[in-house]
């Protein structure tokens, strides 16, 4: 059975890996992020102080549209005998209904958030599954790699 997997990175990061020694994960991440600064808004200023603030600010761009892009694309093709969306982000809700009911395809949810999203949920994936400690523990990348020019690469000490 061919399985395509598409990983909200941010998703994934935000809601199993932060905190946790997991961050040495043997994955591939194709999205991009665009890391700036920009002012906001306090949330309680004071009277006589400032009622904003300069924070860095790290946000995807365009990951969630590509990775709706590619699932509908791939089960248009028939690229797979099944589809895995790692996230927890209702954007999806609408992409993954189309895939699964209108193309008839399987399509399951992986879920990094401890509790899932009741519109993710409302597109009624062929399944739904939260993201394990232990399966997190075993897709973890060896203590140090080795690059293709013969680099070495070693894990962080805090992951």
């Amino acid at each position: 059975m061919r399985i395509n997997v598409y990983i909200d990175g941010f998703n994934l990061y935000y809601g199993c890996l932060k905190g946790q020694p997991y961050k040495w994960l043997n994955l591939e991440h194709l999205g991009s992020f665009l890391t700036k600064p920009t002012r906001m808004a306090l949330a309680s200023p004071s009277p006589t102080g400032p009622r904003t603030v300069e924070v860095i600010k790290t946000e995807e761009k365009g990951s969630d549209v590509n990775l709706a892009t590619y699932l509908l694309v791939d089960a248009f093709r028939d690229d797979a005998d099944a589809f895995a969306v790692v996230s927890n982000d209702s954007d999806l809700t609408e992409p993954i209904r189309i895939v699964c009911h209108e193309l008839g395809k399987l399509v399951g949810l992986l879920n990094p958030q401890p509790k899932p999203s009741q519109r993710l949920m409302q597109s009624k994936p062929s399944f739904a599954k939260p993201i394990r400690a232990g399966v997190l523990r075993a897709s973890q990348f060896p203590a140090v790699v080795t690059d293709p020019a013969g680099g070495r690469i070693t894990k962080p000490t805090g992951w």
